[in-house]
């Protein structure tokens, strides 16, 4: 894109906007404002390029296209066709899959494809097999009864919560806990680290139809070639969720037993996070699953997002150049930079450092809950996410734990000098906020005590740092 043609592209598009709500149009200019000044350290956000972000706001929007490619419950959909076909085949490229269903909105939306994708291949068809029965519908009333029992009477194992797991890995506050019985898998009480022969141990036990492997708040790399040896030990179906890391599995910094794709039967991942692409999921499988995985809509998912689609597609294209395995490499790069550097001023981190885009760090060390942590060090322009820690004591809303991540910094230039600087920076301001009293004159676990003065000057630090680094700089709005 020419020099010049973002800021006219954006420009133009905020006049529009303004013309029917102008704060809408205010509301996103304070956004980059704000976005340009703060140390962006939370560990699933990114930013995405201008023609990812330009491909979503467009006359796709407006399309109904239920169905698959070649494939559609709505005439007219040629053209999504087209872009959706991209991004599958940008994204079977990417990742060395045999196939690829970019249709998903969201993580968890790709999550409960996978889950009933296993589901109707494990479940469903053999009893359609018993049945003597092509579909569903075909089923007689006490055929049926008997399929949705067996259906919502499986299991998953995956990886426990305050060890770093997902939500969506089966836990009862959200769908997927409501859909199996579920067991969790910990990490080593001294190491931090995933015990793989503990995991086959309560696989052995639990018998599980799904083992998921895969982490929202675990710094190390996972041994996907063991955990698919566990799995079939068991017989289970082995899903791996990449969501945080699929970045480092697309640039080539996961590889071998470390890239889940030749060793899992499914393969799920959100397209921003360390892809850097718009907000939205897409699976991976092979052609064991594919035309279950195909079903997604309308099975789970209501109609497709075109324009994001098209945005997955340019953001996919995006990461099959040279350039971004660079970009992957200096985001791990940065991750020991930044642990190094918390390290050597005296913070605890979870398993003592990294081997990802990720840094945990156990804010107990300053006397601090991570909700307090997290509140001080917003007020200094740094923006992190509270997350709880192995055995955490405060639970998962006040937390003990602060998680930190560089793919946007590093997306923004930033290198190993300035991961050291971030890290003074986090240190002076955890180092100097104490816990603060509740109304009952006990000490709280939300409230703080923190120098305004103090957070003033690491805000201007924060900012200070960031200058010479600008988030798109080719685009002015005012």
């Amino acid at each position: 894109m020419p020099r010049n043609a973002e800021s006219t592209a954006f420009r133009s598009a905020l006049e529009v906007i303004r013309g029917v709500e102008p704060r809408v149009a205010d509301a996103i200019g304070a956004e980059l404002a704000d976005q340009r000044e703060s140390l962006k350290l939370i560990a699933s956000e990114n930013y995405a390029s201008p023609a990812t972000l330009l491909a979503m706001g467009n006359w796709f929007s407006d399309k109904y296209a239920e169905g698959t490619i070649g494939r559609r419950f709505y005439a007219g959909c040629q053209n999504v066709d087209t872009v959706e076909a991209l991004a599958a085949e940008h994204a079977r490229e990417l990742f060395g899959a045999t196939h690829a269903y970019v249709q998903p909105h969201s993580g968890i939306d790709a999550n409960l494809v996978a889950f009933w994708a296993i589901l109707a291949d494990r479940v469903e068809a053999p009893a359609l097999k018993r049945a003597q029965a092509r579909h569903v519908n075909d089923l007689t009333e006490a055929d049926w009864f008997a399929l949705r029992r067996e259906l919502g009477d499986q299991r998953m194992l995956g990886m426990s919560l305050d060890a770093g797991g997902h939500l969506t890995h089966g836990f009862r506050p959200n769908i997927s806990g409501k859909m199996f019985d579920q067991r969790s898998y910990g990490t080593d009480p001294a190491t931090g680290l995933v015990d793989y022969d503990k995991v086959a141990e309560t696989a052995r036990e639990f018998r599980p139809l799904v083992l998921v492997a895969g982490y929202s708040a675990y710094p190390r790399k996972v041994n996907f070639r063991i955990m698919r040896e566990i799995a079939d030990s068991v017989g289970a179906t082995f899903m791996v969720d990449m969501a945080h890391f699929a970045g480092l599995v697309a640039g080539r910094v996961f590889t071998g037993d470390f890239d889940p794709v030749p060793h899992a039967h499914i393969v799920t991942t959100t397209t921003h996070k360390s892809l850097r692409g718009p907000r939205g999921g897409l699976v991976l499988c092979g052609p064991e699953l594919a035309d279950q995985v195909d079903r997604g809509c309308p099975m789970v998912l209501g109609g497709p997002l075109p324009h994001v689609m098209a945005a997955k597609a340019v953001a996919l294209a995006e990461a099959r150049r040279p350039d971004f395995a660079d970009y992957a490499r200096q985001v791990v790069d940065n991750a020991q930079a930044l642990a190094e550097g918390l390290l050597r001023r005296g913070a605890r981190l979870v398993t003592g450092g990294t081997d990802n885009h990720l840094v945990l760090i156990d804010v107990t060390g300053y006397g601090l809950t991570g909700r307090q942590a997290e509140q001080a060090l917003l007020d200094s322009g740094i923006v992190t996410n509270r997350n709880a820690v192995p055995q955490d004591p405060n639970g998962a809303w006040y937390t003990s734990g602060i998680r930190i991540g560089t793919p946007a910094l590093t997306t923004r230039g930033l290198g190993t000098a300035e991961m050291d600087t971030t890290a003074e920076l986090i240190h002076t301001v955890l180092s100097q906020t104490s816990a603060g009293v509740g109304p009952d004159g006990t000490t709280s676990k939300a409230k703080y005590v923190l120098d305004p003065a103090l957070a003033d000057k690491v805000s201007r630090q924060a900012s200070e740092l960031l200058t010479g680094f600008p988030l798109y700089p080719d685009v002015e709005l005012g």
